[in-house]
Formats: C-alpha cells, structure tokens, sequence
C-alpha cells in the first residue's frame, strides 16, 4: 500500500534549465509534458501544489546586466521569460488534465492573472494547481527568493527545489565524481559552507518561516511523488533540532 503523503500543500521550485532536456536554451515539450505528468501524480495524492519557475533557458538578468544591460532591466526581461515558460507549463498540465493558473507578479491582464494571494489560496484549496510567474516583480531578487516567498505566503508545508541531481552535493557531482552527497543539513550550514543550493535571500527567508526545504532530482521519473511520501533520495534542509 502507497504511503500517504507527508505534505499538504507544497511549492515546487524549477529552474528554467530544467525545462531544456538536451537542448542548449528554449523549452524541449517531452521534458516539459514529463514535468506536468509527474505534477499530475502528486496533485492526484491530493497535495496541494503550487510552481515557480526560473526563466534562465529564455534569459538570465544577470547574465545580460554582465554584458552591458542595465541591470533593473535586465531582471525585468528574465521576469517576463519565466512567464513564457509558466504559460507553457500550464498548456502541459492542461493537457494532462490538470486544472491549473498562472499567476503573475507583474501584471498582464490578457494573459494570466495578476498575483493576489487569497485568490491563489483559494485556487490550491479548490485542487487547482497555480504557477506563479515574473518572480517577486521586482528587480535584484532571484526566482529562488520568489520561491520561499511564495511559499511562506501560501502556508506551505515544504518548498521543494527539482534540480539536475538528486539532492545537495559538495560540489557539482558531475564535474566532480567524489564530491559529498548530503541527506541532511541546517539552513546555517548550507550559508557557513555556501552550498549555493539557493540564494542566501531565499535560505534566509526559508530559516525565518521554518520552512523545510527538499531538493530532488526533477528529471527522475516518479520522484516528485517519491519525495512527497518521504521516499527515494533527496536532501532535507531544516532547521538545527527540528525532527
């Protein structure tokens, strides 16, 4: 028998990359349609879920402020790429039968809804899932930050980071082969050692709302659910005591 979920009402974090598959920027639709699939089955378990997505595989704010590019503006161009990949995403989970809405921090009436908390509340209770898109609408603050925002205001019992690896390493395990692979650590730990697992910013918010943090291999087929019933192999980010 199928172990019940730990988690309630989660928010997953995706970096833009993890929409490529094998290409070198842009949206690969079977990677995407995996992702959703994958939503679809802990959305089935009766979790509640909510999405952030990065925009890095369209633009990177950085990456164009370190070319010359005025660094507000910059961001506010990576913004409006993460909701070109939060309408895509949306247009897979439909397709999958799943309910969902995009919100947007910065609004654009025609193609999304802006981003109003309660509504967005709402919209998980009622089993829908919602992708909140254009970051925190705000230049100099990454996805990530967005991320543990997002789920602080949504009550949410765990933010969940998919990456390319299945959990925290030392160092990137696939340019690395011996690097240390960690089960646990404390918010302090992955500052002290600069794990760069997420922003400072996002780990800072994530330790002030006790907000746990698991990160998972997303291309891992399956493992979403996995995670969310406690199972597979992910890292566990806590803080110092709590169980």
């Amino acid at each position: 028998m199928s172990q019940a979920p730990h988690y309630k009402r989660v928010l997953l974090k995706l970096s833009g990359e993890a929409l490529m598959g094998q290409r070198e920027f842009g949206l690969d639709t079977d990677t995407v349609a995996a992702i959703a699939h994958d939503v679809g089955d802990v959305v089935a378990m009766g979790v509640q879920v909510s999405i952030v997505i990065g925009g890095g595989n369209i633009f990177r704010g950085v990456s164009g402020a370190s070319k010359g590019m005025d660094r507000a503006q910059a961001d506010y161009m990576g913004m409006l790429a993460t909701v070109m990949n939060a309408l895509a995403v949306q247009s897979a989970l439909e397709r999958a039968g799943i309910v969902t809405r995009v919100q947007s921090a910065i609004p654009m009436a025609s193609v999304c809804e802006p981003y109003i908390r309660r509504r967005a509340e709402r919209h998980m209770e009622k089993g829908r899932v919602v992708i909140f898109g254009a970051g925190t609408g705000n230049p100099f603050f990454t996805t990530d930050t967005a991320a543990a925002l997002r789920a602080a205001e949504m009550g949410c019992d765990a933010l969940l980071k998919g990456t390319q690896v299945d959990g925290v390493y030392s160092a990137d395990p696939r340019k690395v082969p011996d690097a240390k692979r960690y089960e646990q650590l404390t918010y302090h730990d992955v500052l002290a050692a600069d794990l760069q697992v997420m922003d400072a910013a996002a780990i800072s918010l994530a330790r002030e709302n006790r907000l746990p943090i698991i990160v998972f291999n997303i291309h891992a087929s399956g493992a979403f659910a996995q995670v969310i019933r406690g199972e597979g192999r992910f890292t566990r980010i806590i803080e110092a005591g709590d169980g």
